[in-house]
């Protein structure tokens, strides 16, 4: 069932609301922007029926803050207001807004608009799926990757946990090409791609095609320590395959892999821990491939030979 959020410092207004759509949809009642951003920030919501008149703030003030938050932008806002002036309307549109009802509602007015609104929510995920999705290999791309290792960063820097990325190569690939032809690299990339998403079961685990024969992964929540055992079992796996290579540089094809873990703090960025892993890589190629390299929480390196 689709989750609405309703923002309403009046709990009559917000029950009646609540009334009106809770057969149809799972809603939650809170009654401050502050609580709303909260709640929001989960991502569960599929729509928010939001109160301009607010205690601690105004619905526009906090529709301007969900714009502006990775997590919560695309979250379609109904604004419901007794302020019934073109040029409030006209600000709220302007803001992010996808709808404006205003008090007193009817409630086959505000059934229909929340299920319309919802319901283009859904088309609008489903098409973004399929647009986050590479298609050689069923995983997740880079698009789907930049979206979700924000969320996860964010998540991880407010639970300070830790937090495990890592790059991976598959080893000497453009010899395997010119050897072997494109169609046959496409089906590595993919039997690689498709193992190592196996290998990765949690619902913190996140894999994606990073670009040609170069993946990216990350998890939330493991040490340094284990996060370097798994990707380890992760690289032997891919081994195991027992695909062959061209025997003059490898009996198999096999990866490289580079990771870090660290604890996010409010002066770091994924972006430097990505590329942190991406040193790491560099350092697993440099000392003969088919290895796992990691810099743990204390910038210490892990090296599996």
């Amino acid at each position: 069932m689709e989750k609405v959020l309703i923002v309403d410092d009046s709990l009559v207004q917000a029950t009646q609301l609540q009334a009106i759509i809770e057969e149809d949809y799972e809603t939650t009642i809170v009654h401050t922007a502050a609580d709303g951003l909260s709640r929001a920030a989960s991502g569960d919501y599929s729509l928010i029926l939001l109160d301009v008149i607010l205690p601690d703030t105004d619905g526009f003030a906090m529709l301007k803050t969900l714009q502006e938050q990775v997590i919560t932008q695309y979250i379609p806002v109904i604004l419901i207001t007794s302020l019934a002036a073109i040029e409030h309307e006209k600000l709220g549109l302007t803001l992010g807004a996808v709808d404006y009802i205003t008090k007193p509602f009817h409630p086959l007015i505000v059934k229909a608009r929340v299920h319309t609104h919802i319901k283009l929510y859904q088309y609008r995920k489903q098409a973004e799926a399929q647009s986050m999705t590479d298609q050689l290999t069923g995983v997740a791309n880079r698009r789907r990757h930049d979206h979700y290792s924000a969320i996860k960063w964010q998540e991880a820097a407010r639970l300070q946990v830790p937090f495990s990325v890592c790059m991976m190569d598959i080893d000497k690939f453009k010899v395997y090409n010119d050897t072997f032809g494109h169609p046959a690299g496409d089906k590595v990339i993919t039997s690689v791609a498709r193992t190592v998403a196996s290998n990765l079961r949690r619902s913190t685990d996140f894999f994606a095609r990073y670009g040609g024969e170069e993946f990216v992964a990350f998890m939330v929540g493991d040490p340094s320590d284990k996060a370097f055992l798994h990707m380890k079992h992760i690289r032997q796996v891919v081994e195991d395959l027992h695909i062959p290579h061209n025997p003059e540089v490898s009996t198999w094809v096999t990866v490289s892999i580079g990771g870090v873990t660290m604890v996010p703090r409010q002066d770091s960025s994924y972006e430097a821990c990505l590329s942190i892993a991406d040193t790491m890589l560099y350092d697993a190629k440099k000392l003969g491939r088919n290895q796992v390299v990691w810099a743990n929480e204390s910038m210490k390196q892990l090296r599996e030979h």
